[in-house]
């Protein structure tokens, strides 16, 4: 494998080294309950099987198919919540950046900056993040070829900020349909940084339900084996206790009770991609 600059994120994880990493988390804040009983789940899994983990969960949907979709608690709720899990469980967060003027406050709070599929060459607010001097990890669009990202990275550098991690997501193919090209994980590590693979989204049929998303989550397990022998150097995974009640994107999250059973045998497909390069 391609050597790969190694960003650390918070004291414990990092992305590109020797170790598996994932962020996840639900999709949208619901309460904060939901995200302690997430955090709290997800934080033993990891600790038993030795991978590093980031929280994440976005304060507010800003993309979602129906006005009337639930968007989220809003910058300064949201922010409290997720403040509230870092302090309680220990833990670097991820959330999402959908304006500039958002960015100042969520540095404050959270240890990576996102920024969505669908403003992934939005200058102004890559440069804002970057500015932030927090890691910034940039989802490649539904519309962007892998090795266009370099795009987008070239602008975060610009500011002297090599804090960087890329997304693979899903490429649109036809009308409501995503489909996961895994040669687009090696095409962007040769950026120099790390790739993650959102597991989660790549199965979502994007306003597949007409007022909402749908997705076909049984195929998580399938793609997330193939992004880690494709050279992924971590993992994204929404979950969710109960993703039939999930108040976005219920058709592709996972459930909470199926994660240790997906990431064991994402562990152990890492482990053996390593041992044979």
């Amino acid at each position: 494998m391609l050597p790969m600059n190694t960003i650390h994120v918070g004291d414990n994880v990092s992305f590109g080294g020797h170790t598996l990493s994932v962020i996840a988390g639900p999709c949208v804040i619901e309460d904060l309950d939901m995200c302690r009983i997430i955090a709290e789940t997800t934080k033993g899994i990891c600790e038993r099987l030795g991978i590093g983990y980031v929280f994440k969960a976005s304060f507010d949907k800003a993309n979602r198919t129906s006005v009337n979709s639930f968007r989220g608690p809003g910058l300064d709720k949201g922010l409290e919540i997720l403040g509230q899990i870092k302090t309680e469980f220990d833990l670097p967060l991820l959330t999402d950046i959908h304006e500039t003027y958002q960015v100042d406050p969520v540095a404050e709070v959270v240890d990576i900056l996102q920024v969505p599929a669908f403003l992934c060459r939005q200058t102004d607010l890559l440069v804002a993040c970057a500015q932030s001097e927090r890691v910034v990890n940039v989802k490649k669009g539904q519309f962007v070829a892998p090795h266009d990202m370099v795009n987008a990275v070239d602008k975060i550098v610009f500011t002297g900020n090599k804090n960087i991690l890329l997304t693979e997501r899903g490429a649109s193919f036809g009308y409501n349909t995503l489909i996961a090209d895994m040669t687009s994980i090696p095409i962007m590590r040769k950026t120099g940084y790390p790739v993650i693979f959102d597991a989660t989204h790549s199965v979502q049929q994007p306003g597949g339900l007409g007022i909402a998303s749908g997705g076909n989550r049984q195929f998580i397990p399938t793609l997330t084996k193939a992004a880690i022998a494709s050279g992924a150097d971590g993992l994204f995974i929404e979950t969710h206790p109960d993703p039939a009640q999930a108040k976005s994107d219920a058709a592709c999250q996972l459930p909470l009770d199926e994660l240790e059973k997906l990431l064991t045998s994402a562990l152990r497909v890492w482990n053996a991609v390593r041992e044979s390069a």
